[in-house]
C-alpha cells in the first residue's frame, strides 16, 4: 500500500531569524513532491491562528501528525516528511519529544488517539533507550493510569517481559503495573521465576501492592 504524502503548515513571523530557512526547506520539499501542500501563515498578520494552535514561538510547523518548532536543517525537514504516515514515524516522533522533556505532548497525543501508545512499547524494546526516555514514558503512563487508556499497551509490554535484556524486562513489569487492567497479573506472575534477581524483586513488590489494593477494595 502506497504512503499518503503529508501536507505541512508553517507559522512564521517577520522578525524570526530561522523562519526563512524553514520556509525555503519546506517549499523545496513541496517542489520535490515529498510534501503535498504547504500553508504558510504570518502570525503578525493572523495572530489568532497561533492562539488557536497554542503556538508561542516560531518557526513552528506541522508535517502530517508531527508538530515541531525552532531551527531545522533541510535534512531534518526531509526526515520528518519521509517518516510521516509510516510505522516508524510515531516512535521516532515520541522519541524526539521524550528526549526533549516534552512528555506532556506525548500524553496529549495519546489521549487524542490511544493507539499511538503502541509507539512507546516499541521505544521500550530498545535496551539502549536513555534514562530520560524511560522516565518520560513512566510519566506519561502515570498521567494516563486513572483513565485506563494505557491498557492497549498490555499485550506488547507482556511480550517485553521475555526480552533478553533484564533492564527491559524490569521496565516492562513496572509499566504493566502502570497500564493496569486485569490481564496484567499473569504476565507479572510468570516473571516471579525470572533469572534476574532484580526483576524478581520488582515483580514481587508489584504483586504485593496489587494484592493490597484488591483486599482494600
Amino acid at each position: 500500500m502506497s504512503r499518503t504524502i503529508p501536507d505541512a503548515l508553517l507559522l512564521l513571523a517577520p522578525a524570526c531569524p530561522h523562519c526563512p530557512a524553514v520556509l525555503e526547506g519546506l517549499s523545496a520539499l513541496v517542489k520535490e513532491g515529498a510534501i503535498g501542500r504547504l500553508e504558510a501563515v504570518n502570525i503578525a498578520v493572523h495572530p489568532k491562528r497561533a492562539e488557536e494552535l497554542g503556538v508561542r514561538s516560531v518557526p513552528w510547523f506541522r508535517i502530517g501528525e508531527f508538530e515541531l518548532d525552532g531551527a531545522q536543517t533541510p535534512g531534518e525537514l526531509r526526515r520528518w516528511a519521509e517518516l510521516a504516515g509510516t510505522p516508524q514515524g510515531m516512535p521516532a516522533y515520541f522519541l524526539h519529544l521524550l528526549k526533549n522533556g516534552r512528555h506532556a505532548k506525548v500524553e496529549e497525543m495519546a489521549r487524542q488517539e490511544p493507539q499511538r501508545l503502541l509507539a512507546l512499547v516499541e521505544l521500550l524494546a530498545d535496551a539502549d533507550a536513555s534514562m530520560a526516555v524511560r522516565l518520560g514514558i513512566g510519566a506519561v503512563l502515570e498521567e494516563l493510569r486513572p483513565d485506563g487508556l494505557a491498557t492497549i499497551m498490555v499485550p506488547g509490554l507482556g511480550e517485553l517481559t521475555h526480552h533478553p535484556d533484564p533492564l527491559v524486562r524490569a521496565d516492562a513489569c513496572h509499566y504493566l503495573s502502570l497500564a493496569g487492567g486485569e490481564e496484567i497479573a499473569p504476565y507479572l506472575r510468570a516473571c516471579l521465576d525470572d533469572q534476574d534477581a532484580a526483576v524478581r524483586e520488582i515483580v514481587a513488590e508489584i504483586l504485593a501492592e496489587l494484592d493490597e489494593v484488591q483486599e482494600d477494595g
